[in-house]
């Protein structure tokens, strides 16, 4: 009974992060219709109901979100207890699951990937791309990689790449039009590209810093968008300035296509840093997975 409770309360546990019966079906590798009576099933040998379901999605019931409170992590120490048995096996090996935003995916996660999983054959990742901000513990992943600053106070965060910088730049039919910007102040009077962040719904606003001084503005224009490819093409067509990462605009602006401008009011700043739970026993494969990162990124000291 108790083997058959856990395999339910995981199912349910699933089913209660991914909103949607097709989808945890999917991951769990069973047939939806299986899924909800499993879910029927374990909520008829609870006597309470955990999930309301619509024609539309299915979210935990005030019972339910408790429930899956307490899951989160008692499932995510079994996970990381199972994990740390590849120490006893002969090749290091283990399944680890990231969250991490696209950029850092290209850029970091991916060419280090490469290099080392055709050595561990038996180190599976499985990366999720996306752009807010996840509570790791309760959505059962690993690790996640996001900027240094946006990691919380209570993980253990690995730098695993160098320091990165901003750039605004424009493209030279826009500037053809209007002078550039000397300061931060003068972007109020420019056409700006605004970026809608996910996790908080409202526009990125740009942030600049000299001599101590640090500045957000607030930008306007007549196009905003929520993913960096359309920003940048909206301003190589010269719709107005954008404020990118350096690294994203290296090669417009070395062949002429964007101009940069407001470079002395962009200083570095921390990179993407890895990030895992300080309780989490860390596996030989898990060791060799941040060794691997942090070699890839290659930072300075912290």
């Amino acid at each position: 009974m108790l083997h058959r409770n856990l395999a339910d309360l995981y199912a349910f546990l699933i089913v209660a992060q991914e909103h949607s019966f097709t989808r945890a079906a999917a991951r769990l590798g069973v047939s939806q219709s299986a899924l909800s009576h499993t879910l029927r099933q374990l909520e008829a040998r609870l006597g309470v109901r955990l999930l309301a379901r619509t024609t539309r999605s299915v979210a935990p019931t005030e019972a339910g979100e408790r429930l899956k409170r307490t899951l989160a992590p008692a499932f995510g120490e079994i996970g990381a207890e199972l994990a740390a048995l590849g120490d006893y096996r002969e090749a290091p090996g283990g399944s680890f699951r990231i969250t991490a935003v696209e950029h850092a995916v290209e850029t970091v996660l991916w060419p280090a990937l490469e290099r080392l999983l055709p050595n561990y054959p038996d180190i599976a990742v499985e990366i999720t791309v996306e752009a807010a901000l996840v509570d790791i513990v309760a959505e059962r992943y690993d690790a996640g990689v996001r900027l240094g600053e946006q990691v919380a106070k209570d993980m253990i965060a690995v730098p695993i790449s160098p320091e990165m910088r901003l750039a605004v730049v424009g493209a030279p039919a826009y500037f053809a039009d209007h002078p550039p910007p000397l300061t931060p102040d003068d972007l109020t009077a420019h056409c700006c590209i605004n970026l809608r962040l996910p996790t908080h719904g409202g526009f990125y606003a740009w942030e600049f810093e000299k001599d101590g001084r640090e500045l957000k503005v607030r930008v306007d224009g007549q196009l905003a968008f929520n993913g960096v490819p359309q920003v940048l093409r909206a301003a190589t067509a010269g719709f107005g300035l954008a404020c990118v990462f350096e690294d994203q605009v290296r090669e417009p602006i070395a062949d002429g296509r964007l101009v940069r401008v407001l470079e002395d009011w962009c200083p570095p700043f921390p990179g993407y840093h890895l990030y895992y739970p300080s309780r989490r026993q860390s596996s030989a494969a898990f060791q060799i997975l941040i060794d691997a990162l942090r070699r890839q990124g290659n930072p300075g000291p912290r």
